[in-house]
C-alpha cells in the first residue's frame, strides 16, 4: 500500500472517528427531547427516520450515478462526508 493510499485511509479513519463523535452528541440532544414528551417528542421522532431514510436514499442514488469517486478510500470519505453533513445541521438545529 502507497505512501498516499495510507494517508487516504487514515483521514477517513479519522474522519468516521468525528463522526461517532458529533453522532454522539446529537443522539444525547435528540433523546432528551423525545424525554421530554409531548407534540414536540412526536415532531422529532418523526423528523428522526424520516431524515434517516433520505440520507440513505440520497447517499444510494449518488453511489449509483458514480458521484462517490471510484476509489474505495474516497468512496467511503464521501460516505462519511455525507452523514457527517446531515448529523452537523441537527447539531445546530437542537442545540
Amino acid at each position: 500500500m502507497s505512501k498516499r493510499s495510507n494517508r487516504s485511509w487514515m483521514n477517513a479513519g479519522f474522519d468516521a472517528w468525528s463522526l461517532g463523535l458529533e453522532s454522539a452528541a446529537v443522539i444525547g440532544l435528540r433523546a432528551t427531547k423525545i424525554a421530554q414528551g409531548g407534540p414536540e417528542a412526536q415532531r422529532e421522532t418523526e423528523l428522526m427516520v424520516s431524515e434517516k431514510m433520505t440520507a440513505a436514499f440520497e447517499l444510494q442514488m449518488a453511489m449509483m450515478t458514480g458521484a462517490m469517486g471510484m476509489s474505495p478510500a474516497t468512496t467511503t470519505r464521501k460516505a462519511l462526508a455525507h452523514y457527517r453533513r446531515k448529523v452537523r445541521a441537527n447539531a445546530r438545529r437542537l442545540s
